[in-house]
């Protein structure tokens, strides 16, 4: 596995990320935390910046879905244009599997469920955020605890639909806000403790990839069990 460069800049190696899955129309990359997938309006390194790195044709690659910039993961980029249409189709329809963990304050009230919460962009004087709202875009998240041991929890979570901080707001609407999520949680001295887990799209051949824990995350997973495979 390729190691990453400190403060979030893009590593000098042949494949700038972990490379997950690869063939001729995809490569999922392991997203490292606290990098942004297109450049923002301040700047700064991205995802974007190392297409180059991943592909030499002349037109693409392309982000085939997005993560927030302190969510770690699997992240899809094409690598043809048929192929960033076929995937666009697979999450459109919900037909792309995207299974996420976190770690969460507390315990939900039960130990599996699904959140149906519609969710709409709020902008105030102090900047933006997603809220719960009844003329929202439809938005539904499985989940199940994997271990808790009451403080916090370990959550699986399956999201059927793919809104802006969607992981984070069903999360938080459960009375378990996500560890270092000062949006929707509260400040707590943490990192973020979400990543995308595995991504999955029916295609054919399939794509299939599962991304580790980023080190921030393994270690509060030790605590409740988890152990690096071998």
């Amino acid at each position: 596995m390729r190691t990453r460069a400190p403060g979030g800049a893009l590593p000098r190696t042949p494949d700038p990320f972990p490379i997950l899955f690869r063939d001729s129309r995809f490569v999922v990359i392991d997203k490292p935390a606290g990098l942004a997938v297109h450049p923002g309006p301040g700047g700064g390194p991205s995802v974007e910046d190392a297409f180059p790195l991943l592909s030499r044709r002349r037109d693409g690659p392309w982000l085939a879905h997005r993560l927030d910039r302190d969510t770690s993961g699997c992240l899809l980029i094409a690598l043809r244009k048929q192929a960033l249409l076929a995937a666009q189709q697979c999450f459109a329809t919900g037909a792309a599997a995207k299974t996420y963990w976190a770690v969460v304050h507390g315990h939900p009230a039960a130990t599996q469920g699904t959140v149906d919460l519609a969710l709409a962009r709020r902008t105030d004087p102090g900047g933006w955020r997603m809220v719960a709202a009844a003329d929202g875009q439809p938005a539904r998240t499985g989940w199940r605890v994997l271990a808790s041991d009451g403080q916090e929890s370990w959550l699986e979570l399956r999201l059927l639909t793919g809104r802006t901080h969607q992981a984070r707001v069903h999360c938080a609407s459960l009375g378990c806000p996500i560890l270092g999520d000062p949006v929707y949680g509260r400040p707590d001295g943490h990192r973020l403790h979400l990543m995308s887990r595995r991504l999955a799209l029916p295609l054919s051949p399939p794509v299939i990839a599962e991304a580790p824990p980023p080190a921030h995350i393994r270690a509060t997973l030790a605590r409740h069990g988890w152990t690096m495979p071998e």
